[in-house]
């Protein structure tokens, strides 16, 4: 019994107290209507929101042109950045290259600069696949107008109609993404079965 009364208790002093809230808002609200403002006073009032608003407006301009020229930089840094790591890789490539242009010109000796062909491949490899680009191969493939390019058709008795004969360049994905299809001939039957179609 004694807990029912004290939940009744606690009711009521927290209904006196929003009570006692909204008697206040009613006064102020009351205060705001009886003193009204003169002509004068509402037109400082009003210049005065004018000027807060303007300031606000200038603030928010300053903001925004400093995120544009921040976003602009971090942009640029980031190009530059992924410039530099792509271009990274073939500088030694690059080195190699020099190396073996220079001992092909002083030596004829044949196994050597095919030595120095072969380290220049690897490393050119290995570039790409720091960046991650894989190189395919279309040669046996079925011809595919999203991954070759081709260049001609050609008949053959060996290569079934519609299949890639040769590769002229390969192709070249990152990832999913294609960035270079492959150059190729494709198939286009045996000789014979042209020869009678004519």
């Amino acid at each position: 019994m004694k807990k029912k009364k004290e939940k009744k208790v606690t009711e009521t002093a927290d209904d006196l107290k929003l009570n006692d809230i909204d008697s206040e808002a009613e006064d102020s609200i009351e205060e705001t209507v009886e003193k009204e403002l003169s002509p004068e006073e509402q037109i400082e009032a009003l210049n005065k929101e004018i000027a807060e608003g303007k300031d606000n407006l200038l603030r928010l301009k300053a903001d925004f042109q400093n995120y544009r020229m921040r976003t602009a930089k971090e942009i640029a840094n980031a190009r530059m950045f992924g410039q530099s790591d792509t271009i990274l890789p073939f500088l030694q490539v690059f080195d190699h290259f020099s190396m073996a242009m220079t001992a092909a010109e002083k030596s004829e000796n044949m196994d050597a600069i095919k030595q120095g062909l072969e380290m220049i491949l690897k490393e050119y490899k290995k570039g790409l696949d720091e960046l991650g680009v894989v190189a395919y191969d279309a040669v046996g493939e079925k011809f595919d107008p999203k991954l070759h390019d081709a260049m001609t058709n050609e008949p053959s008795d060996e290569v079934e109609e519609g299949y890639v004969i040769k590769q002229w360049n390969g192709g070249y994905k990152l990832g999913e993404r294609l960035l270079r299809p492959a150059t190729v001939v494709v198939s286009s039957g045996s000789a014979n079965d042209e020869q009678n179609e004519e």
